[in-house]
Protein backbone atom coordinates (compact mmCIF):
# COMPACT_ATOMS: atom_id res chain seq x y z
CA UNK A 1 0.00 0.00 0.00
CA UNK A 2 1.28 3.29 -0.99
CA UNK A 3 2.38 5.47 2.24
CA UNK A 4 0.72 8.74 2.89
CA UNK A 5 3.84 9.78 3.85
CA UNK A 6 6.10 9.13 1.87
CA UNK A 7 10.50 9.15 1.91
CA UNK A 8 10.45 11.42 -0.86
CA UNK A 9 8.36 12.95 -4.11
CA UNK A 10 8.88 14.74 -7.11
CA UNK A 11 9.57 18.37 -7.61
CA UNK A 12 9.20 18.54 -11.01
CA UNK A 13 6.99 20.36 -12.91
CA UNK A 14 6.55 21.08 -17.17
CA UNK A 15 9.28 22.65 -17.48
CA UNK A 16 11.55 19.05 -16.34
CA UNK A 17 9.58 17.51 -18.80
CA UNK A 18 10.17 20.28 -21.30
CA UNK A 19 14.07 19.87 -20.73
CA UNK A 20 14.20 16.18 -21.47
CA UNK A 21 11.96 16.74 -24.69
CA UNK A 22 14.62 19.28 -25.59
CA UNK A 23 17.48 16.35 -25.36
CA UNK A 24 15.20 14.03 -27.58
CA UNK A 25 14.51 16.27 -29.93
CA UNK A 26 18.72 17.51 -30.23
CA UNK A 27 19.60 13.72 -30.50
CA UNK A 28 22.39 14.49 -28.53
CA UNK A 29 22.21 11.86 -25.19
CA UNK A 30 25.33 11.07 -24.61
CA UNK A 31 27.31 14.22 -22.16
CA UNK A 32 27.17 17.45 -23.58
CA UNK A 33 26.47 21.06 -23.55
CA UNK A 34 23.25 20.75 -21.15
CA UNK A 35 25.67 19.37 -18.61
CA UNK A 36 28.65 21.41 -19.53
CA UNK A 37 25.59 24.43 -18.70
CA UNK A 38 24.55 22.61 -15.71
CA UNK A 39 28.23 22.31 -14.17
CA UNK A 40 28.58 25.87 -15.05
CA UNK A 41 25.25 27.18 -13.30
CA UNK A 42 25.81 24.81 -10.08
CA UNK A 43 29.53 26.32 -10.02
CA UNK A 44 28.04 29.80 -10.00
CA UNK A 45 25.13 29.21 -7.84
CA UNK A 46 27.05 27.31 -4.90
CA UNK A 47 30.03 29.78 -4.93
CA UNK A 48 32.97 27.11 -6.28
CA UNK A 49 35.43 27.83 -9.08
CA UNK A 50 34.40 24.42 -11.08
CA UNK A 51 31.87 21.88 -10.92
CA UNK A 52 32.16 18.47 -12.43
CA UNK A 53 28.90 16.63 -13.13
CA UNK A 54 29.26 12.52 -12.80
CA UNK A 55 26.54 9.70 -12.90
CA UNK A 56 25.95 9.50 -9.63
CA UNK A 57 26.85 11.07 -5.89
CA UNK A 58 28.36 7.51 -5.48
CA UNK A 59 30.68 8.60 -8.19
CA UNK A 60 31.62 12.10 -7.59
CA UNK A 61 32.86 10.39 -4.22
CA UNK A 62 34.67 8.27 -6.39
CA UNK A 63 36.27 10.25 -8.70
CA UNK A 64 37.45 13.00 -5.69
CA UNK A 65 39.22 10.41 -4.40
CA UNK A 66 40.85 8.92 -7.52
CA UNK A 67 41.70 13.07 -8.78
CA UNK A 68 43.44 12.83 -5.45
CA UNK A 69 45.70 10.03 -5.89
CA UNK A 70 46.82 11.23 -9.51
CA UNK A 71 47.34 14.91 -8.47
CA UNK A 72 50.61 16.67 -8.94
CA UNK A 73 50.05 18.88 -5.84
CA UNK A 74 52.70 18.02 -3.39
CA UNK A 75 50.42 19.48 -0.45
CA UNK A 76 48.14 16.73 -1.49
CA UNK A 77 49.75 13.41 0.25
CA UNK A 78 47.52 10.59 0.30
CA UNK A 79 49.14 7.31 -0.61
CA UNK A 80 47.85 3.86 -0.27
CA UNK A 81 48.03 2.84 3.41
CA UNK A 82 47.40 6.90 4.48
CA UNK A 83 45.38 7.21 7.78
CA UNK A 84 42.01 8.85 6.60
CA UNK A 85 39.38 9.73 9.41
CA UNK A 86 35.52 8.86 8.95
CA UNK A 87 32.30 9.16 10.73
CA UNK A 88 30.83 6.33 11.70
CA UNK A 89 27.64 7.25 10.27
CA UNK A 90 27.36 7.53 6.56
CA UNK A 91 26.28 5.88 3.43
CA UNK A 92 28.26 2.80 2.07
CA UNK A 93 29.60 4.45 -0.80
CA UNK A 94 31.21 7.02 1.00
CA UNK A 95 33.95 4.30 2.64
CA UNK A 96 34.17 2.22 -0.54
CA UNK A 97 36.11 4.84 -2.70
CA UNK A 98 38.44 4.98 0.20
CA UNK A 99 38.91 1.25 0.73
CA UNK A 100 39.42 0.75 -3.08
CA UNK A 101 42.25 3.21 -3.12
CA UNK A 102 43.98 1.35 -0.17
CA UNK A 103 43.38 3.74 2.25
CA UNK A 104 43.20 2.92 6.20
CA UNK A 105 40.15 4.01 7.48
CA UNK A 106 39.71 5.33 11.36
CA UNK A 107 35.95 5.12 12.12
CA UNK A 108 35.41 8.15 14.79
CA UNK A 109 31.83 8.44 16.70
CA UNK A 110 29.08 11.14 15.95
CA UNK A 111 27.55 13.11 18.25
CA UNK A 112 23.75 11.84 19.58
CA UNK A 113 22.22 14.79 18.72
CA UNK A 114 24.01 16.58 15.90
CA UNK A 115 24.35 12.87 14.06
CA UNK A 116 27.61 14.41 12.92
CA UNK A 117 31.05 14.20 14.01
CA UNK A 118 31.43 13.81 17.57
CA UNK A 119 33.46 16.86 17.93
CA UNK A 120 35.76 15.83 20.54
CA UNK A 121 36.27 12.51 19.33
CA UNK A 122 37.55 13.72 16.10
CA UNK A 123 39.87 16.10 17.64
CA UNK A 124 41.70 13.31 20.06
CA UNK A 125 41.48 10.79 16.91
CA UNK A 126 43.55 13.23 14.49
CA UNK A 127 47.17 11.86 14.68
CA UNK A 128 50.62 12.77 12.65
CA UNK A 129 49.60 9.87 10.90
CA UNK A 130 46.63 11.22 9.99
CA UNK A 131 46.54 12.38 6.23
CA UNK A 132 42.86 13.37 5.59
CA UNK A 133 39.37 13.62 6.77
CA UNK A 134 36.10 12.85 5.38
CA UNK A 135 33.38 15.23 6.71
CA UNK A 136 29.66 13.57 5.77
CA UNK A 137 26.99 16.52 6.33
CA UNK A 138 24.28 13.99 7.91
CA UNK A 139 20.65 14.24 6.75
CA UNK A 140 21.11 18.05 5.81
CA UNK A 141 22.75 18.95 8.24
CA UNK A 142 26.31 21.02 7.82
CA UNK A 143 29.16 20.19 10.41
CA UNK A 144 30.74 22.88 12.36
CA UNK A 145 33.76 23.27 10.61
CA UNK A 146 35.25 26.18 12.49
CA UNK A 147 36.08 23.59 15.20
CA UNK A 148 37.35 20.95 12.58
CA UNK A 149 39.58 23.51 10.82
CA UNK A 150 40.82 24.36 14.45
CA UNK A 151 41.89 20.45 14.58
CA UNK A 152 43.42 20.09 11.59
CA UNK A 153 45.16 23.54 11.43
CA UNK A 154 48.87 23.48 10.84
CA UNK A 155 48.49 19.77 10.02
CA UNK A 156 49.15 18.25 6.64
CA UNK A 157 45.71 17.15 6.44
CA UNK A 158 43.56 17.38 3.52
CA UNK A 159 39.69 17.68 4.14
CA UNK A 160 36.96 16.36 1.66
CA UNK A 161 33.39 16.71 2.36
CA UNK A 162 30.56 14.40 0.91
CA UNK A 163 27.36 16.63 0.84
CA UNK A 164 25.41 14.36 -0.93
CA UNK A 165 22.60 14.20 1.74
CA UNK A 166 23.40 18.22 2.11
CA UNK A 167 22.59 20.13 -0.97
CA UNK A 168 21.45 24.14 0.14
CA UNK A 169 22.69 23.86 3.58
CA UNK A 170 25.03 26.31 4.92
CA UNK A 171 27.58 27.18 8.04
CA UNK A 172 28.10 30.70 8.46
CA UNK A 173 26.40 32.01 5.08
CA UNK A 174 28.66 29.54 3.05
CA UNK A 175 27.92 26.47 1.23
CA UNK A 176 28.22 23.14 2.65
CA UNK A 177 30.03 21.14 0.36
CA UNK A 178 32.91 24.15 -0.23
CA UNK A 179 34.72 23.88 2.90
CA UNK A 180 37.23 20.93 1.36
CA UNK A 181 39.44 20.44 -0.86
CA UNK A 182 36.47 19.10 -2.97
CA UNK A 183 33.42 18.27 -2.25
CA UNK A 184 30.43 15.78 -3.39
CA UNK A 185 26.55 16.60 -4.02
CA UNK A 186 24.31 14.17 -5.53
CA UNK A 187 20.98 14.46 -7.60
CA UNK A 188 19.42 11.00 -7.12
CA UNK A 189 15.54 11.40 -6.62
CA UNK A 190 15.19 11.50 -3.59
CA UNK A 191 17.69 14.36 -2.88
CA UNK A 192 17.39 17.69 -2.45
CA UNK A 193 17.07 18.39 -6.78
CA UNK A 194 16.49 15.32 -8.68
CA UNK A 195 18.56 15.09 -11.98
CA UNK A 196 17.15 11.01 -12.14
CA UNK A 197 20.48 9.61 -11.51
CA UNK A 198 23.10 12.11 -10.90
CA UNK A 199 26.46 13.70 -9.28
CA UNK A 200 28.51 16.94 -8.81
CA UNK A 201 31.80 16.96 -7.59
CA UNK A 202 33.15 21.05 -6.58
CA UNK A 203 36.29 22.01 -6.05
CA UNK A 204 38.24 25.34 -6.46
CA UNK A 205 41.58 23.51 -7.32
CA UNK A 206 42.20 23.62 -11.43
CA UNK A 207 44.72 20.99 -11.39
CA UNK A 208 42.02 18.84 -9.26
CA UNK A 209 39.41 19.78 -11.87
CA UNK A 210 41.34 19.21 -14.96
CA UNK A 211 42.08 15.46 -13.33
CA UNK A 212 38.62 15.33 -12.44
CA UNK A 213 37.89 15.88 -16.27
CA UNK A 214 39.91 13.12 -17.35
CA UNK A 215 39.31 10.24 -15.32
CA UNK A 216 35.31 10.71 -15.10
CA UNK A 217 35.94 9.93 -19.16
CA UNK A 218 38.73 6.81 -19.60
CA UNK A 219 41.28 9.18 -18.37
CA UNK A 220 41.90 10.69 -22.35
CA UNK A 221 42.79 13.91 -22.86
CA UNK A 222 39.72 14.78 -25.17
CA UNK A 223 37.49 16.30 -22.64
CA UNK A 224 40.43 18.72 -21.00
CA UNK A 225 41.13 22.32 -22.52
CA UNK A 226 43.87 22.81 -24.64
CA UNK A 227 45.75 24.58 -21.91
CA UNK A 228 45.68 22.63 -18.81
CA UNK A 229 47.28 20.92 -15.85
CA UNK A 230 47.32 17.34 -16.71
CA UNK A 231 49.34 17.46 -20.01
CA UNK A 232 50.36 21.21 -20.43
CA UNK A 233 48.99 21.76 -24.21
CA UNK A 234 46.96 19.60 -26.07
CA UNK A 235 47.66 19.00 -29.94
CA UNK A 236 44.80 21.06 -32.00
CA UNK A 237 44.27 17.86 -34.08
CA UNK A 238 41.20 16.16 -32.43
CA UNK A 239 41.66 12.94 -33.95
CA UNK A 240 45.22 12.95 -32.43
CA UNK A 241 43.26 13.59 -29.28
CA UNK A 242 40.57 11.48 -29.32
CA UNK A 243 41.99 7.85 -28.14
CA UNK A 244 44.54 9.37 -25.89
CA UNK A 245 44.78 8.10 -22.51
CA UNK A 246 47.07 9.87 -20.02
CA UNK A 247 45.14 8.74 -16.27
CA UNK A 248 43.68 5.92 -14.96
CA UNK A 249 40.31 6.67 -15.49
CA UNK A 250 36.79 5.48 -15.34
CA UNK A 251 33.59 5.88 -17.47
CA UNK A 252 31.38 8.37 -14.65
CA UNK A 253 29.73 10.61 -17.15
CA UNK A 254 25.97 11.37 -17.21
CA UNK A 255 23.78 11.67 -19.80
CA UNK A 256 22.43 15.18 -21.33
CA UNK A 257 18.78 14.57 -19.49
CA UNK A 258 20.55 14.57 -16.41
CA UNK A 259 21.85 17.97 -17.40
CA UNK A 260 19.19 19.17 -18.47
CA UNK A 261 17.19 18.27 -15.67
CA UNK A 262 19.18 19.64 -13.38
CA UNK A 263 19.45 23.19 -15.36
CA UNK A 264 15.61 23.38 -14.46
CA UNK A 265 16.25 22.02 -10.84
CA UNK A 266 18.84 24.55 -9.78
CA UNK A 267 15.69 27.68 -10.86
CA UNK A 268 14.06 26.07 -8.03
CA UNK A 269 16.59 25.31 -5.52
CA UNK A 270 16.07 28.76 -3.24
CA UNK A 271 12.29 27.56 -3.16
CA UNK A 272 12.84 23.92 -2.78
CA UNK A 273 15.66 24.79 0.34
CA UNK A 274 13.38 27.31 1.36
CA UNK A 275 10.17 24.75 2.00
CA UNK A 276 12.44 22.24 3.92
CA UNK A 277 13.62 24.76 6.07
CA UNK A 278 9.91 25.58 6.69
CA UNK A 279 9.55 22.30 7.67
CA UNK A 280 12.28 21.96 9.78
CA UNK A 281 11.43 24.98 11.81
CA UNK A 282 7.48 23.23 12.54
CA UNK A 283 8.95 19.72 13.43
CA UNK A 284 11.60 21.65 15.88
CA UNK A 285 8.76 23.52 17.02
CA UNK A 286 6.11 20.56 17.70
CA UNK A 287 8.91 17.69 18.40
CA UNK A 288 11.48 19.49 20.16
CA UNK A 289 10.35 18.07 23.68
CA UNK A 290 8.63 15.22 22.61
CA UNK A 291 9.05 12.45 25.40
CA UNK A 292 9.65 9.83 23.37
CA UNK A 293 12.28 10.70 20.79
CA UNK A 294 15.02 13.20 20.37
CA UNK A 295 15.17 15.19 16.88
CA UNK A 296 18.67 15.75 15.73
CA UNK A 297 20.19 19.10 16.74
CA UNK A 298 20.78 21.85 13.84
CA UNK A 299 24.36 23.28 12.79
CA UNK A 300 24.66 26.13 11.03
CA UNK A 301 21.48 26.08 8.69
CA UNK A 302 20.38 22.68 7.43
CA UNK A 303 18.55 21.83 4.02
CA UNK A 304 16.57 19.31 6.62
CA UNK A 305 17.07 16.00 3.66
CA UNK A 306 14.63 14.17 6.28
CA UNK A 307 14.06 13.76 10.30
CA UNK A 308 15.55 11.91 12.69
CA UNK A 309 13.82 10.17 15.75
CA UNK A 310 15.96 8.29 18.04
CA UNK A 311 14.60 6.84 21.36
CA UNK A 312 15.04 8.88 24.34
CA UNK A 313 14.84 5.63 26.29
CA UNK A 314 15.65 2.61 25.30
CA UNK A 315 13.67 0.90 28.01
CA UNK A 316 10.28 2.91 26.89
CA UNK A 317 9.08 0.98 23.85
CA UNK A 318 11.41 -0.40 20.91
CA UNK A 319 12.62 0.89 17.81
CA UNK A 320 10.40 -1.95 16.08
CA UNK A 321 7.43 -0.79 18.08
CA UNK A 322 7.69 3.12 17.03
CA UNK A 323 8.90 1.61 13.10
CA UNK A 324 5.14 -0.35 13.22
CA UNK A 325 3.13 2.49 14.92
CA UNK A 326 4.70 5.15 12.05
CA UNK A 327 3.75 2.94 9.52
CA UNK A 328 0.26 1.82 10.71
CA UNK A 329 -0.18 5.83 10.56
CA UNK A 330 1.22 6.03 6.91
CA UNK A 331 4.65 7.01 7.19
CA UNK A 332 7.48 5.25 5.03
CA UNK A 333 10.67 5.21 7.98
CA UNK A 334 14.38 3.68 7.44
CA UNK A 335 17.33 3.31 9.52
CA UNK A 336 19.42 6.49 10.18
CA UNK A 337 21.59 5.66 7.11
CA UNK A 338 23.49 2.73 7.54
CA UNK A 339 23.32 3.02 11.30
CA UNK A 340 27.15 2.10 12.53
CA UNK A 341 28.80 0.94 9.23
CA UNK A 342 31.49 -0.55 10.57
CA UNK A 343 29.59 -3.54 11.95
CA UNK A 344 28.54 -4.47 8.50
CA UNK A 345 29.93 -7.79 7.18
CA UNK A 346 32.01 -5.80 4.42
CA UNK A 347 34.31 -4.20 6.78
CA UNK A 348 36.27 -8.07 6.70
CA UNK A 349 37.22 -6.43 2.97
CA UNK A 350 39.00 -3.62 4.93
CA UNK A 351 41.91 -2.24 6.45
CA UNK A 352 40.76 0.17 9.61
CA UNK A 353 41.08 1.15 13.03
CA UNK A 354 38.16 1.88 15.42
CA UNK A 355 39.06 5.24 17.78
CA UNK A 356 37.72 4.35 21.05
CA UNK A 357 34.11 3.53 21.48
CA UNK A 358 31.30 3.86 19.17
CA UNK A 359 28.18 4.07 21.42
CA UNK A 360 26.47 6.72 19.75
CA UNK A 361 26.67 5.11 16.32
CA UNK A 362 25.54 1.79 18.17
CA UNK A 363 22.77 3.53 19.93
CA UNK A 364 21.57 5.17 16.68
CA UNK A 365 21.95 1.85 14.55
CA UNK A 366 19.74 0.16 17.25
CA UNK A 367 17.26 3.18 18.34
CA UNK A 368 17.11 5.86 15.65
CA UNK A 369 14.99 5.67 12.30
CA UNK A 370 14.32 8.39 9.83
CA UNK A 371 11.63 9.98 8.40
CA UNK A 372 11.03 12.04 4.63
CA UNK A 373 10.54 15.91 4.37
CA UNK A 374 9.75 17.69 1.58
CA UNK A 375 9.32 21.02 0.07
CA UNK A 376 5.95 21.40 0.38
CA UNK A 377 3.84 21.67 3.37
CA UNK A 378 3.91 19.28 6.10
CA UNK A 379 1.49 20.02 8.83
CA UNK A 380 -0.55 16.74 8.70
CA UNK A 381 2.89 14.36 9.00
CA UNK A 382 3.67 16.91 11.66
CA UNK A 383 0.25 16.50 13.62
CA UNK A 384 0.37 12.45 13.44
CA UNK A 385 3.67 12.75 15.15
CA UNK A 386 2.94 14.35 17.57
CA UNK A 387 0.29 12.06 18.67
CA UNK A 388 2.68 9.16 19.03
Amino acid sequence: MKPTFPLATSSWDQAEYDALTRVIESNQFSMGPEVRAFEDQFARQFGSKYAVMTNSGSSANLLIMAALRYTKNDKINIPEGAEIIVPAVSWSTTYYPLQQYGLKLKFVDIDLNTLNYDLTALSQAVTDQTRAIMVVNLLGNPNDFDVINNIIDGREIVMIEDNCESMGATFKNREAGTFGIAGSFSGFFSHHISTMEGGICVTDDEELYHVMLSIRAHGWTRNLPKFNKVTGEKSDDPFEESFRFVLPGYNLRPLEMSGALGREQLKKLPGLIQGRRNNGKLVQQKLGGHPRFMIQQEIGNSSWFGFSLVLRDPTAGSRQQLVKELVDAGFEVRPIVTGNFAKNEVMKYFDYTVHGELKNSDYIDTHGLFIGNHHYGIETAVDALTAL
